[in-house]
């Protein structure tokens, strides 16, 4: 007899439920909470922007050639500004963002998040800066599959360490901002694709993040679903969220009140998007 052939575990997924079963478990045995030592951003005081890049570079090594795919780039984005980055595939517009969600750090210069200058963090460090300050939304939604709507947007209160009670309301309220209210309990493979992409906008507000950080959110969707996230991100925008939105479609970067135009590195220009215009 042939021998039985086990199932293909996806480690991400894996590990995002194995976190939440030994959260479960720990949860049981009460303890003390050490005092978080972790550098936080000072967010809040006036006159501080939410993102200030000063003079960045970015170069990757390919054998003996070096790549520069950021070169001297200074951006600032106020708090509760909703700004596009658009450039072509290769303009260095997923460097920019790798680097504004914490995912990687510049080569040289300087990047603050709310006041903190996020060089020298250890990962450890950065890992809870970017839970706590950045809501991430992709392309691919991201979502845990075999794993109910509600239970995917408490994931990153769960990595934060918030009682389950705590959890479960906050996400709840996520899900109701995002119009998700009566599809709690689905699965993301009983979700349509705009549905899905909901869930995962709802997942990045729960933390009350300094910025909503989207890359590409409408890539994978219709035109009607399309029109439905980027009025999502309007709303969000009008209560005071701070938006920033990556993708290479003019038609997408226009919902923007700031658009920034990115090639070869470098920015070339700062424009008003269309929704700054209807604004006045």
């Amino acid at each position: 007899m042939a021998p039985r052939r086990r199932p293909v575990e996806r480690p991400a997924v894996a590990r995002a439920q194995r976190f939440l079963q030994g959260r479960r478990e720990r949860a049981a045995r009460p303890s003390a909470q050490p005092v978080s030592r972790r550098p936080r951003p000072r967010s809040g005081r006036p006159g501080v922007p939410v993102i200030d890049l000063h003079d960045v570079h970015k170069t990757y090594s390919v054998g003996d050639i070096a790549v520069h795919a950021l070169r001297g780039v200074g951006l600032r984005i106020e708090c509760g500004e909703y700004v596009a980055i658009i450039g072509a595939s290769g303009s260095g517009k997923t460097t920019l963002m790798n680097i504004l969600g914490c995912l990687d750090t510049p080569t040289s210069g300087t990047y603050r998040l709310n006041g903190l200058d996020v060089r020298g963090i250890d990962e450890d460090a950065l890992a809870d800066v970017r839970n706590r300050e950045i809501g991430f939304v992709f392309q691919s939604f991201n979502l845990i599959p075999r794993t109910r709507a509600l239970a995917n947007v408490e994931l990153p209160l769960a990595y934060a360490g918030r009682h389950r009670g705590a959890r479960h309301e906050r996400a709840l309220a996520a899900l109701r901002q995002v119009g998700l209210g009566d599809r709690v309990h689905h699965m993301p493979s009983e979700l349509s694709g705009g549905q899905q992409q909901r869930v995962a906008i709802a997942r990045a507000l729960v933390t009350n993040p300094a910025m909503i950080l989207a890359d590409e959110p409408t890539g994978a969707l219709d035109t009607v679903s399309s029109g439905e996230v980027l009025g999502i991100f309007g709303r969000l925008n009008e209560q005071g969220r701070t938006v920033i939105l990556i993708t290479h479609e003019q038609s997408v970067a226009a919902h923007a009140r700031r658009v920034v135009r990115i090639s070869d590195g470098t920015i070339i220009a700062v424009e008003r998007g269309e929704r700054a215009e209807a604004l006045g």
